[in-house]
């Protein structure tokens, strides 16, 4: 793998600042947060509810956009960027999986996967790309299903599988498996561990479980908006 492929999943922020509201009710969610995250590093973003991690990782992934500071991503200055340029940084580089899915109820699983194809240039056969990705997370033969057909672990695959669709280089997962009971979540984390290591992606997962904290190389730690612990962890 080259450097600039590499490099498309690195994550630098500097002194990034985020406040909720102004005055006396005003909230800090990020009080000068300074990291640097290294091209397909497997991380944890843990600390207490309100300490910050949700916004840090919607800081990353261009979906907040009110912050001070620097934030770099993959060789991408977010500050100031335009909004067409930030659909096509969100579009190209990064892969939202949350707790709660969002798949579309509507949609078969396949449409449900091309969703993001809507928002960009595809590149290839986009069809034949989503069912190559179902296959790889294991749902090949229900293609044509819908998600209230689907388990909670298996609609979470399908997520994964949408957030891949365009070939992400950081991967945000908000609590993935926090819906999910032990076993299931267990492969669900096992997937993405390995997706993440078959391209090289950078996979940051905001969790509240010590067992899925532990599986990161790195275990970040935020209270009140601020770092206040990062050490290494115990995955691969």
């Amino acid at each position: 793998m080259s450097d600039a492929v590499r490099g498309r999943g690195h994550v630098a922020l500097r002194d990034v600042r985020r406040r909720w509201g102004t005055g006396e009710r005003g909230t800090v969610a990020l009080d000068g947060v300074t990291l640097e995250i290294e091209a397909g590093t497997h991380v944890a973003l843990q600390g207490p509810s309100g300490s910050g991690k949700s916004t840090l990782l919607n800081v990353i992934g261009g979906l907040d956009r009110r912050f001070t500071g620097e934030v770099d991503v993959g060789g991408v200055s977010l500050r100031g960027l335009g909004d067409r340029a930030m659909s096509r940084f969100r579009n190209r580089t990064v892969g939202f999986v949350f707790q709660s899915f969002h798949l579309l109820p509507h949609l078969s699983l396949l449409d449900n996967v091309l969703v993001p194809t809507a928002f960009g240039a595809g590149r290839g056969d986009a069809a034949e790309r989503a069912r190559t990705l179902l296959d790889r997370v294991g749902l090949a033969a229900r293609v044509d299903a819908r998600p209230n057909e689907l388990s909670g672990g298996q609609q979470q695959r399908v997520a994964i599988a949408r957030a891949l669709m365009n070939d992400a280089a950081v991967l945000l997962c908000d609590e993935p498996t926090g819906s999910l009971d032990a076993e299931a979540g267990a492969r669900v984390l096992d997937l993405l561990e390995e997706v993440a290591a078959d391209r090289g992606a950078t996979l940051i997962v905001v969790t509240h479980e010590p067992d899925v904290a532990a599986r990161a190389q790195r275990r970040i730690t935020l209270r009140d908006g601020r770092v206040v612990d990062d050490e290494a962890g115990g995955g691969a």
